[in-house]
């Protein structure tokens, strides 16, 4: 395919336009780090949590709505296998942030929390938390190639750009502007870049809409005629497998740092939970144009097309299905709109990334080892971090072309392994150190002898209904929501039984290694402490230990 000479001017200039707003935000950040009285830590990663509802609300969306998202929307809904009912993204993004904004962002935000471990260091201690930091931590550097891919796939459509240097100058530009300004720049530019994919997909859908290439969606939504229905179905054997998926895309994207430092940089506790509402509806709103677009192309006759025959399909191409219908079916100048739309929203999920690991990094892992680490040393370690994670998490883009097998590992480990902590550490008091170690073991072994296809480990675990299909075992059961629900009650049960043989002194008191006699709510010392002053903490005393 030959250079498109339009798109590429366009992404030099959305990239020059995305650098230059990090650039003057890092400005503003540095400003603004010499007139507070908070922390170093909190500037970079909270942007001094004076985040307000407008822009709450765009960085949140932005940040889950990157190219994966609306590439992968068109190409289930498309896929003749899935088709809509299996491209519940956007509802499982909305639900997400319904429940986060009820249940998630009160004790959150209240409690000043810089990162979402810090609740696990308050209660379990600094070690333990730093062994349970790390998978928070690999689910962050695992997205960075999830989005990148999504951008690199895009670019090659219309660019003879070798994929791997398009990823390289994407990451490039995200890495500059994260490291320059930390979320400051993150929360600027996700304003410019989620403008960019709202405004951009809703022009581009009527052009797709008003082509004469396809039969009428509303025809093709139940009847097959170029291909099968693009609705779906799901077989009687996959309900099951569906209502897993769709609580680990939804309830499991509450285990994520990301979604969490929206909250904490948010102005106020109410602020949050206004951030986390709103955005469940936008969310919606934006997804509506992928789906339609994969309707429309899977209701195209391909032979009327400029693409022609065989189909994306058939050519093993539905993943770059809604740019090849942008390509085909508008103008070049819409096109080209689509393209920057899809390239913003990479972006903004990329930079996210970056802030959100080097934040879990640097303030529940390096801060444990060097916990009298000086102002200068930390902005080095935030700036070293950010570089890392974006290069380790490029270079993960060499291993494996496939979004689906980063998604995967990724949302399997905050689902199965985070979310069940996280909900013991904020809402069960009995939950202590003893439960925490025996759940991680249980969730994380039993996930890998539930086996997983795309990265050949075998089924060893076999629920009923698991079938051999296509030379690999398929489980059916719900595996993923048993795992995650094993390491729940584990996590009670063991945290139960931990306390009552310590409080009792039916165990001496020197073999309590996590201290459960003596243990803290992670909301002690955080109550009563006047606002931003909860969380500033000086320099060089241990995070989260100061009192009022």
């Amino acid at each position: 395919m030959a250079v498109h000479i339009p798109g590429l001017i366009m992404m030099f200039l959305f990239y020059l336009l995305v650098l230059g707003i990090g650039i003057w935000a890092s400005i503003k950040s540095k400003k603004m780090e010499k007139n507070t009285h908070s922390g170093q830590l909190e500037v970079s990663f909270l942007a001094n949590r004076k985040v307000g509802l407008a822009m709450g609300v765009f960085t949140m969306t932005a940040t889950w709505v990157g190219g994966a998202f609306i590439i992968g929307v068109a190409e289930t809904v498309y896929d003749p296998t899935k088709g809509l009912i299996w491209a519940l993204i956007p509802l499982q993004m909305s639900v997400s942030f319904i429940i986060g904004g009820l249940f998630f962002a009160k004790p959150m935000r209240e409690n000043n929390y810089i990162t979402m471990m810090d609740p696990f260091q308050r209660k379990y201690g600094k070690t333990l938390t730093a062994v349970l930091a790390i998978i928070p931590f690999i689910s962050e550097l695992m997205w960075v190639p999830v989005t990148l891919i999504s951008l690199g796939v895009t670019v090659s459509v219309f660019s003879d750009l070798p994929l791997s240097l398009c990823i390289w100058i994407s990451a490039a530009v995200a890495i500059t502007y994260t490291l320059l300004g930390g979320l400051y720049s993150v929360v600027f530019t996700d304003v410019v870049q989620l403008s960019l994919v709202f405004c951009s997909l809703w022009l581009c859908t009527p052009f797709v809409l008003a082509s004469e290439v396809y039969t009428d969606i509303t025809k093709t939504a139940f009847n097959n005629t170029s291909q099968a229905s693009w609705i779906g179905h799901i077989e009687p054997d996959d309900v099951w497998r569906w209502i897993d998926n769709f609580l680990a895309m939804s309830v499991g994207n509450l285990a994520f740092q990301d979604f969490h430092q929206r909250i904490l940089s948010s102005s106020s506790t109410s602020t949050a939970r206004m951030i986390c509402f709103i955005a469940a509806g936008v969310v919606l709103v934006i997804g509506i144009p992928p789906v339609l677009i994969g309707a429309v192309a899977a209701s195209t006759d391909w032979n009327s097309t400029t693409y022609g025959s065989p189909s994306p399909y058939e050519r093993g191409e539905a993943a770059m299905v809604l740019p090849i219908i942008l390509l085909h079916l508008t103008p070049t100048t819409i096109f080209v709109v689509g393209m920057g739309a899809i390239a913003g929203a990479a972006m903004s999920s990329t930079d996210s990334c970056l802030l959100a690991a080097t934040s879990i990094f640097t303030t529940n892992i390096y801060k444990i080892i060097r916990h009298k680490a000086s102002h200068r040393e930390l902005q080095w370690v935030i700036r070293v971090s950010i570089a890392v994670v974006g290069i380790v998490g490029t270079s993960l883009t060499h291993l494996d072309s496939s979004i689906l097998a980063f998604w995967i590992l990724s949302s399997d480990l905050t689902y199965t392994i985070m979310l069940p902590q996280l909900i013991c550490i904020l809402f069960i008091r009995v939950s202590n150190g003893y439960g925490a170690i025996t759940g991680y073991v249980v969730s994380f072994v039993m996930r890998v002898l539930c086996g997983e296809p795309v990265f050949n480990l075998p089924v060893i675990l076999h629920f009923p209904g698991c079938t051999w299909k296509d030379g690999v075992y398929i489980q059916h059961w719900p595996f993923k929501t048993i795992c995650m629900l094993s390491a729940l009650i584990s996590i009670v049960m063991i945290s139960y039984v931990a306390s009552f043989l310590f409080n009792k002194d039916i165990l001496p008191e020197r073999w309590d290694v996590f201290k459960v006699k003596h243990q803290k709510t992670p909301t002690d010392g955080a109550k009563g402490c006047d606002g931003e002053k909860a969380a500033a903490t000086n320099e060089n005393e241990p995070m989260l230990e100061t009192g009022c």
